[in-house]
């Protein structure tokens, strides 16, 4: 039986996976309009840039707390 912590932790590990896959939808977005304009390519460079970081950090976050 889990303990109302490990159901917390539980729901915030899943929570911190779902919004990790919103960032990698909005890239593949970015990405998409990237190839149809040269001026959202110089726009979206930046947050596409951010974007992946973040997901990066998710990422480190995500095996930390798995291992705890």
């Amino acid at each position: 039986m889990t303990t109302p912590t490990e159901k917390n932790h539980n729901k915030h590990l899943d929570l911190l996976h779902d919004y990790k896959i919103h960032l990698v939808k909005h890239i593949e977005i970015l990405e998409r309009m990237d190839k149809q304009s040269e001026f959202a390519k110089e726009w979206n460079k930046t947050t596409i840039k951010e974007r992946k970081e973040e997901i990066q950090i998710i990422d480190k976050i995500l095996k930390n707390l798995i291992r705890f």
